[in-house]
Protein backbone atom coordinates (compact mmCIF):
# COMPACT_ATOMS: atom_id res chain seq x y z
CA UNK A 1 0.00 0.00 0.00
CA UNK A 2 1.26 3.55 -0.83
CA UNK A 3 0.43 6.17 1.24
CA UNK A 4 2.66 8.77 0.01
CA UNK A 5 1.52 11.33 -3.36
CA UNK A 6 2.77 10.45 -6.08
CA UNK A 7 4.39 13.35 -8.82
CA UNK A 8 0.52 13.58 -11.04
CA UNK A 9 -1.28 13.70 -7.33
CA UNK A 10 1.41 16.26 -6.17
CA UNK A 11 1.03 18.45 -9.31
CA UNK A 12 -3.08 18.69 -8.40
CA UNK A 13 -2.67 19.19 -5.20
CA UNK A 14 0.01 22.64 -5.89
CA UNK A 15 -2.81 23.59 -8.76
CA UNK A 16 -6.28 23.12 -6.68
CA UNK A 17 -3.86 25.59 -3.96
CA UNK A 18 -2.45 27.76 -6.25
CA UNK A 19 -6.53 28.68 -7.43
CA UNK A 20 -7.49 28.73 -4.05
CA UNK A 21 -4.86 31.36 -3.08
CA UNK A 22 -5.50 33.35 -6.04
CA UNK A 23 -9.24 32.85 -5.84
CA UNK A 24 -10.04 32.29 -2.57
CA UNK A 25 -8.48 34.45 -0.13
CA UNK A 26 -9.66 34.78 3.97
CA UNK A 27 -11.46 37.80 2.38
CA UNK A 28 -13.05 36.25 -0.20
CA UNK A 29 -15.04 33.47 2.33
CA UNK A 30 -15.85 35.83 4.49
CA UNK A 31 -17.89 37.99 1.82
CA UNK A 32 -19.35 34.80 0.80
CA UNK A 33 -20.63 34.32 3.71
CA UNK A 34 -22.01 37.17 4.28
CA UNK A 35 -23.91 36.79 0.89
CA UNK A 36 -27.47 35.72 -0.26
CA UNK A 37 -25.68 32.92 -1.99
CA UNK A 38 -23.96 31.16 0.42
CA UNK A 39 -21.50 29.90 -2.41
CA UNK A 40 -18.86 30.92 -5.10
CA UNK A 41 -20.32 30.77 -8.56
CA UNK A 42 -16.76 32.07 -10.50
CA UNK A 43 -14.70 30.22 -7.75
CA UNK A 44 -16.74 26.62 -8.51
CA UNK A 45 -16.51 27.41 -12.52
CA UNK A 46 -13.00 27.92 -12.07
CA UNK A 47 -12.34 24.57 -9.97
CA UNK A 48 -14.74 22.68 -12.18
CA UNK A 49 -12.35 23.82 -15.39
CA UNK A 50 -9.91 21.89 -13.75
CA UNK A 51 -12.01 18.55 -13.99
CA UNK A 52 -12.03 17.69 -10.33
CA UNK A 53 -15.73 17.92 -10.21
CA UNK A 54 -15.38 14.34 -12.04
CA UNK A 55 -11.91 13.00 -10.91
CA UNK A 56 -14.13 9.62 -10.36
CA UNK A 57 -16.32 9.63 -12.69
CA UNK A 58 -15.62 7.02 -15.19
CA UNK A 59 -14.59 8.55 -18.80
CA UNK A 60 -17.13 7.10 -21.05
CA UNK A 61 -19.46 9.56 -18.84
CA UNK A 62 -17.25 12.46 -19.22
CA UNK A 63 -15.31 12.24 -15.82
CA UNK A 64 -11.38 11.38 -15.74
CA UNK A 65 -11.85 8.36 -14.13
CA UNK A 66 -9.02 9.10 -11.47
CA UNK A 67 -9.45 7.16 -8.24
CA UNK A 68 -10.71 8.55 -4.53
CA UNK A 69 -7.38 8.98 -3.57
CA UNK A 70 -7.22 12.40 -6.08
CA UNK A 71 -10.79 13.22 -5.08
CA UNK A 72 -9.27 13.67 -1.57
CA UNK A 73 -6.39 15.30 -2.55
CA UNK A 74 -8.36 18.05 -3.59
CA UNK A 75 -11.23 17.85 -0.64
CA UNK A 76 -7.87 18.68 1.19
CA UNK A 77 -7.31 21.87 -0.20
CA UNK A 78 -10.84 22.76 -0.03
CA UNK A 79 -11.07 22.00 3.77
CA UNK A 80 -7.32 23.80 3.80
CA UNK A 81 -9.19 27.23 2.41
CA UNK A 82 -12.84 26.63 3.98
CA UNK A 83 -13.74 27.09 -0.04
CA UNK A 84 -17.29 27.90 -0.31
CA UNK A 85 -17.90 25.33 -2.95
CA UNK A 86 -20.85 22.96 -3.47
CA UNK A 87 -17.55 20.18 -3.95
CA UNK A 88 -19.04 18.05 -0.97
CA UNK A 89 -22.39 18.02 -2.27
CA UNK A 90 -21.99 17.81 -5.96
CA UNK A 91 -18.68 16.00 -6.55
CA UNK A 92 -19.13 13.58 -3.64
CA UNK A 93 -22.53 12.55 -2.22
CA UNK A 94 -24.11 13.06 -5.53
CA UNK A 95 -22.10 11.62 -7.94
CA UNK A 96 -21.37 8.69 -5.70
CA UNK A 97 -25.33 7.90 -4.95
CA UNK A 98 -25.87 7.81 -8.98
CA UNK A 99 -22.64 5.47 -9.40
CA UNK A 100 -23.71 3.00 -6.79
CA UNK A 101 -27.47 3.21 -7.78
CA UNK A 102 -25.97 1.46 -10.99
CA UNK A 103 -29.05 2.89 -13.30
CA UNK A 104 -27.36 2.92 -16.79
CA UNK A 105 -29.97 5.55 -18.26
CA UNK A 106 -29.54 8.02 -14.65
CA UNK A 107 -25.96 7.71 -14.97
CA UNK A 108 -25.72 8.80 -18.56
CA UNK A 109 -28.03 11.79 -18.17
CA UNK A 110 -26.50 13.05 -15.03
CA UNK A 111 -22.54 12.31 -14.93
CA UNK A 112 -21.06 14.25 -18.24
CA UNK A 113 -23.20 16.83 -15.83
CA UNK A 114 -21.99 16.71 -12.95
CA UNK A 115 -18.20 15.96 -14.34
CA UNK A 116 -18.56 19.50 -15.78
CA UNK A 117 -19.89 21.13 -12.62
CA UNK A 118 -23.08 22.61 -14.70
CA UNK A 119 -24.96 20.18 -12.94
CA UNK A 120 -24.91 21.21 -9.17
CA UNK A 121 -26.95 18.45 -7.10
CA UNK A 122 -27.55 18.08 -3.96
CA UNK A 123 -28.29 14.83 -1.70
CA UNK A 124 -31.00 14.64 0.89
CA UNK A 125 -31.35 11.71 3.04
CA UNK A 126 -31.87 13.27 6.83
CA UNK A 127 -34.77 14.70 8.63
CA UNK A 128 -35.25 17.09 11.48
CA UNK A 129 -32.89 15.51 14.02
CA UNK A 130 -29.75 14.95 11.77
CA UNK A 131 -29.75 11.23 11.26
CA UNK A 132 -28.37 9.81 8.09
CA UNK A 133 -31.05 7.99 6.55
CA UNK A 134 -34.09 9.59 8.38
CA UNK A 135 -35.41 11.18 5.65
CA UNK A 136 -36.89 8.00 4.60
CA UNK A 137 -39.78 8.47 7.95
CA UNK A 138 -39.83 12.67 6.86
CA UNK A 139 -40.59 12.68 3.47
CA UNK A 140 -43.74 10.12 2.08
CA UNK A 141 -44.11 9.15 -1.35
CA UNK A 142 -47.53 8.40 -3.29
CA UNK A 143 -48.35 8.12 -6.78
CA UNK A 144 -51.06 10.30 -8.13
CA UNK A 145 -52.00 9.92 -11.86
CA UNK A 146 -49.34 7.72 -13.11
CA UNK A 147 -46.60 10.11 -11.01
CA UNK A 148 -44.64 10.15 -8.14
CA UNK A 149 -45.21 13.23 -5.24
CA UNK A 150 -43.45 13.75 -2.62
CA UNK A 151 -44.40 15.17 0.62
CA UNK A 152 -42.53 15.88 3.90
CA UNK A 153 -39.06 17.69 4.67
CA UNK A 154 -35.53 16.83 5.02
CA UNK A 155 -33.24 18.88 6.83
CA UNK A 156 -29.16 19.96 6.86
CA UNK A 157 -29.09 19.00 2.90
CA UNK A 158 -25.83 20.19 2.36
CA UNK A 159 -25.42 22.54 -0.48
CA UNK A 160 -29.05 21.89 -0.98
CA UNK A 161 -29.98 25.75 -1.71
CA UNK A 162 -27.66 25.68 -4.56
CA UNK A 163 -28.86 22.34 -6.01
CA UNK A 164 -30.66 22.19 -9.81
CA UNK A 165 -31.35 18.83 -9.02
CA UNK A 166 -31.66 16.69 -5.48
CA UNK A 167 -31.28 12.88 -5.14
CA UNK A 168 -33.84 12.22 -1.92
CA UNK A 169 -34.48 9.16 0.20
CA UNK A 170 -37.88 9.02 1.14
CA UNK A 171 -40.24 6.29 2.29
CA UNK A 172 -42.96 4.79 0.17
CA UNK A 173 -45.72 2.02 1.57
CA UNK A 174 -43.05 -0.92 0.28
CA UNK A 175 -40.48 1.09 2.16
CA UNK A 176 -37.50 3.17 1.42
CA UNK A 177 -36.48 4.57 -1.90
CA UNK A 178 -34.47 7.00 -4.23
CA UNK A 179 -36.42 9.96 -6.13
CA UNK A 180 -34.77 12.63 -8.70
CA UNK A 181 -36.27 15.77 -7.99
CA UNK A 182 -35.62 18.84 -10.16
CA UNK A 183 -34.52 22.35 -8.26
CA UNK A 184 -37.26 23.79 -9.69
CA UNK A 185 -40.15 21.68 -9.04
CA UNK A 186 -43.65 22.45 -8.22
CA UNK A 187 -44.19 21.79 -4.98
CA UNK A 188 -40.25 22.52 -3.55
CA UNK A 189 -38.95 25.32 -1.34
CA UNK A 190 -35.74 25.64 -0.53
CA UNK A 191 -34.60 27.54 2.91
CA UNK A 192 -31.24 28.13 3.99
CA UNK A 193 -30.66 26.91 7.29
CA UNK A 194 -28.91 29.25 9.53
CA UNK A 195 -26.17 26.87 11.33
CA UNK A 196 -22.95 27.28 13.55
CA UNK A 197 -20.86 26.97 10.50
CA UNK A 198 -21.36 29.90 8.10
CA UNK A 199 -18.85 28.87 5.58
CA UNK A 200 -21.04 25.27 4.58
CA UNK A 201 -24.58 25.84 3.28
CA UNK A 202 -27.16 23.51 4.63
CA UNK A 203 -30.53 23.67 3.84
CA UNK A 204 -34.09 22.12 4.33
CA UNK A 205 -35.94 20.97 1.40
CA UNK A 206 -39.76 20.98 1.84
CA UNK A 207 -41.99 19.06 -0.60
CA UNK A 208 -46.13 19.53 -1.10
CA UNK A 209 -47.27 16.93 -3.53
CA UNK A 210 -43.84 17.56 -5.34
CA UNK A 211 -43.43 15.24 -8.48
CA UNK A 212 -40.28 13.10 -8.27
CA UNK A 213 -39.26 10.12 -10.75
CA UNK A 214 -38.14 6.77 -9.10
CA UNK A 215 -34.95 4.91 -9.34
CA UNK A 216 -34.86 1.45 -8.82
CA UNK A 217 -32.45 -0.03 -6.80
CA UNK A 218 -32.16 -3.87 -5.65
CA UNK A 219 -31.31 -2.43 -2.09
CA UNK A 220 -32.03 1.26 -1.51
CA UNK A 221 -30.38 1.00 1.94
CA UNK A 222 -27.42 -0.63 0.66
CA UNK A 223 -26.87 2.29 -1.64
CA UNK A 224 -27.24 4.66 1.42
CA UNK A 225 -24.78 3.01 3.52
CA UNK A 226 -22.65 3.06 0.03
CA UNK A 227 -22.67 6.50 -0.36
CA UNK A 228 -22.45 7.32 3.40
CA UNK A 229 -18.97 5.39 3.50
CA UNK A 230 -17.61 7.13 0.83
CA UNK A 231 -18.86 10.22 2.37
CA UNK A 232 -17.05 9.20 5.38
CA UNK A 233 -13.81 9.48 4.31
CA UNK A 234 -14.18 12.25 1.55
CA UNK A 235 -15.16 14.55 4.75
CA UNK A 236 -12.36 13.24 6.70
CA UNK A 237 -9.69 14.37 3.54
CA UNK A 238 -11.44 17.59 3.88
CA UNK A 239 -11.29 17.86 7.65
CA UNK A 240 -7.59 16.98 7.56
CA UNK A 241 -7.22 19.96 4.89
CA UNK A 242 -8.54 21.94 8.00
CA UNK A 243 -6.48 20.56 10.06
CA UNK A 244 -2.86 21.24 8.33
CA UNK A 245 -4.47 24.77 7.98
CA UNK A 246 -4.60 25.43 12.28
CA UNK A 247 -1.39 23.06 12.75
CA UNK A 248 0.54 25.59 10.54
CA UNK A 249 -0.71 28.56 11.44
CA UNK A 250 -0.12 27.86 15.24
CA UNK A 251 2.90 26.80 15.10
CA UNK A 252 3.88 30.15 13.08
CA UNK A 253 2.23 32.28 15.64
CA UNK A 254 4.29 30.54 18.20
CA UNK A 255 7.21 31.50 16.74
CA UNK A 256 6.68 34.66 16.55
CA UNK A 257 4.06 35.58 19.64
CA UNK A 258 7.02 37.03 22.23
CA UNK A 259 5.73 36.88 25.85
CA UNK A 260 8.05 37.57 28.61
CA UNK A 261 11.03 38.44 26.30
CA UNK A 262 10.31 34.88 24.71
CA UNK A 263 8.90 33.95 21.16
CA UNK A 264 5.60 31.55 23.52
CA UNK A 265 6.70 28.97 21.48
CA UNK A 266 9.97 28.20 23.44
CA UNK A 267 8.09 27.14 26.74
CA UNK A 268 7.28 23.54 27.18
CA UNK A 269 4.06 23.63 27.29
CA UNK A 270 3.18 25.58 24.25
CA UNK A 271 5.57 23.32 22.69
CA UNK A 272 4.12 19.69 24.13
CA UNK A 273 0.24 21.44 22.74
CA UNK A 274 1.98 22.15 19.17
CA UNK A 275 3.31 18.55 19.16
CA UNK A 276 -0.01 16.93 19.54
CA UNK A 277 -1.46 18.96 16.56
CA UNK A 278 1.24 17.74 14.92
CA UNK A 279 0.74 13.66 15.96
CA UNK A 280 -3.11 14.22 15.79
CA UNK A 281 -2.13 15.63 11.67
CA UNK A 282 0.09 12.58 11.12
CA UNK A 283 -2.08 9.96 12.31
CA UNK A 284 -5.54 11.76 10.45
CA UNK A 285 -3.34 11.71 7.14
CA UNK A 286 -2.79 7.85 7.52
CA UNK A 287 -6.32 7.00 8.02
CA UNK A 288 -7.16 9.49 5.22
CA UNK A 289 -4.90 7.85 2.78
CA UNK A 290 -5.52 3.96 3.79
CA UNK A 291 -9.64 4.99 3.31
CA UNK A 292 -9.03 6.38 0.33
CA UNK A 293 -6.62 3.45 -1.40
CA UNK A 294 -9.08 1.37 0.16
CA UNK A 295 -11.93 2.47 -1.92
CA UNK A 296 -9.51 2.41 -5.52
CA UNK A 297 -8.31 -0.89 -4.43
CA UNK A 298 -9.77 -3.35 -2.10
CA UNK A 299 -13.18 -1.87 -1.66
CA UNK A 300 -14.57 -5.12 0.70
CA UNK A 301 -12.36 -3.25 3.28
CA UNK A 302 -13.88 -0.18 2.70
CA UNK A 303 -16.58 -0.41 5.79
CA UNK A 304 -14.28 -0.34 8.76
CA UNK A 305 -11.32 1.94 6.89
CA UNK A 306 -14.53 4.93 6.35
CA UNK A 307 -15.82 4.44 9.45
CA UNK A 308 -12.15 4.12 10.87
CA UNK A 309 -11.34 7.80 9.18
CA UNK A 310 -14.68 9.73 11.05
CA UNK A 311 -13.83 8.37 14.34
CA UNK A 312 -10.20 9.50 14.40
CA UNK A 313 -10.76 12.88 12.12
CA UNK A 314 -13.94 13.96 13.51
CA UNK A 315 -12.70 14.42 17.51
CA UNK A 316 -9.16 15.23 16.35
CA UNK A 317 -9.92 18.03 13.85
CA UNK A 318 -12.39 19.34 16.43
CA UNK A 319 -10.02 19.07 19.34
CA UNK A 320 -7.25 20.78 17.17
CA UNK A 321 -8.94 23.70 16.09
CA UNK A 322 -9.71 24.09 20.32
CA UNK A 323 -6.41 24.21 20.91
CA UNK A 324 -5.37 26.73 18.00
CA UNK A 325 -7.54 29.45 19.40
CA UNK A 326 -6.07 28.97 23.11
CA UNK A 327 -2.55 28.87 21.61
CA UNK A 328 -3.68 32.07 19.29
CA UNK A 329 -4.28 33.26 22.86
CA UNK A 330 -6.52 36.68 22.95
CA UNK A 331 -6.64 37.43 19.28
CA UNK A 332 -7.50 33.82 18.53
CA UNK A 333 -11.10 34.74 19.97
CA UNK A 334 -12.05 37.61 18.00
CA UNK A 335 -14.17 37.53 14.82
CA UNK A 336 -11.39 39.30 12.82
CA UNK A 337 -9.50 36.46 13.29
CA UNK A 338 -10.16 33.18 10.66
CA UNK A 339 -9.08 30.55 13.70
CA UNK A 340 -13.62 30.57 14.81
CA UNK A 341 -14.02 29.80 11.41
CA UNK A 342 -11.85 26.75 11.37
CA UNK A 343 -13.41 25.89 14.86
CA UNK A 344 -16.91 26.20 13.82
CA UNK A 345 -16.21 23.57 10.99
CA UNK A 346 -14.84 21.35 13.03
CA UNK A 347 -17.57 21.10 14.93
CA UNK A 348 -20.41 20.82 12.53
CA UNK A 349 -18.26 18.57 10.28
CA UNK A 350 -18.15 16.82 13.25
CA UNK A 351 -22.03 16.15 13.68
CA UNK A 352 -22.58 15.82 10.49
CA UNK A 353 -22.38 12.14 9.31
CA UNK A 354 -23.28 11.29 12.73
CA UNK A 355 -22.26 12.13 16.26
CA UNK A 356 -18.59 10.63 17.10
CA UNK A 357 -20.43 7.96 19.83
CA UNK A 358 -22.54 6.82 16.60
CA UNK A 359 -19.13 6.59 14.22
CA UNK A 360 -17.33 4.51 17.10
CA UNK A 361 -20.04 2.38 17.28
CA UNK A 362 -20.54 1.84 13.70
CA UNK A 363 -16.50 0.99 13.29
CA UNK A 364 -17.20 -1.35 16.73
CA UNK A 365 -19.69 -3.03 14.39
CA UNK A 366 -18.09 -3.54 11.20
CA UNK A 367 -15.18 -4.88 13.41
CA UNK A 368 -17.31 -7.55 14.95
CA UNK A 369 -18.40 -8.82 11.44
Amino acid sequence: MELVLDSEQRQLREAVRELLADHCPPARVREIMGGDEGWDRALWSRLAGLGVAGLVIPEEHGGSGAGHVERCVVLEELGRALAPVPFLASAVLAVDTVLALGDAELSAELLPQLATGELVAAVAVAGDEGTWGSAAHSIAVTRRNGVFALDGHASFVVSGDAAHLVLVYAGTPDGPGWFVVSGEAAGLRTTRLRTLDPTRALARLDFAGTPARAVAAADPAAVLEAVRDRAAFALAAEQLGGLDHVLETTVDYAKVRVQFGRPIGSYQAVKHACADLYSTAEQARSVVRHAAWTADHDPGALPVAAALAQVVLGPGYFDSAAAGVQLHGGVGYTWEHDAHLYYKRAKTSELLLGAPEEQRARLADRLAL
